[in-house]
């Protein structure tokens, strides 16, 4: 990688600690933990007498309906935690491209990452698939619903088209300005 690409990839890794990515993304898996206990609770309440002693007709959801509930919202809380985690990413790559002062840097490295991931696959698991910059998981269609990351080429159409459209890349010239103006607006993100 170049040093825009190296200075795109740092900056979006440091966006996510100026965006308080972890923060929200603890009280996201808490909430989601939380769902998935209560559910836990309905499914035994289900199993094991959840209708009550005088046959609890025409009370509630009933034994069916409560682990019909048991089983479902774990799926939904999974959704959500998945659908925050795809937002932090695209607010990771906008406010990178800030911090670095243009996108093209990160645009160019995800690409980079993009293929080297598609060549070697990486010792990755669901659940340490949140700490790359890529997804590390193969999935197309139905699989996207739980990935962590948004596609690879939606973040880099998204980057590209903060730029402006037509405008061309910037010159070594005006290396120096891009730099101050990322160095300046650092110092006001993190005072």
């Amino acid at each position: 990688m170049d040093r825009d690409e190296i200075m795109g990839v740092l900056a979006h890794e440091l966006a996510h600690v100026k965006n308080r990515d972890i923060l929200i993304g603890s009280i996201a898996a808490t909430m989601a933990g939380a769902i998935m206990m209560i559910a836990s609770m309905a499914r035994w309440a289900a199993i094991f007498g959840g209708s009550g002693r005088d046959g609890g007709e025409g009370r509630g959801m009933g034994g069916i309906g409560l682990l019909m509930m048991s089983i479902l919202a774990p799926f939904g809380a999974m959704i959500i935690q998945m659908a925050i985690s795809r937002s932090r990413e695209y607010l990771a790559d906008a406010s990178g491209a800030q911090f670095a002062g243009q996108p093209e840097g990160l645009a160019r490295a995800l690409e980079k990452l993009g293929a080297y991931s598609q060549r070697i696959p990486m010792d990755a698991s669901p659940a340490t698939a949140h700490m790359f910059i890529v997804n590390p998981l193969s999935g197309r269609s139905m699989m996207r619903l739980f990935s962590t990351h948004p596609p690879l080429e939606e973040r880099i159409a998204r980057l590209r088209g903060i730029r402006g459209g037509d405008q061309p890349p910037s010159s070594s010239s005006d290396q120096g300005s891009r730099v101050d103006r990322a160095r300046n607006e650092w110092d006001r993100l993190s005072r």
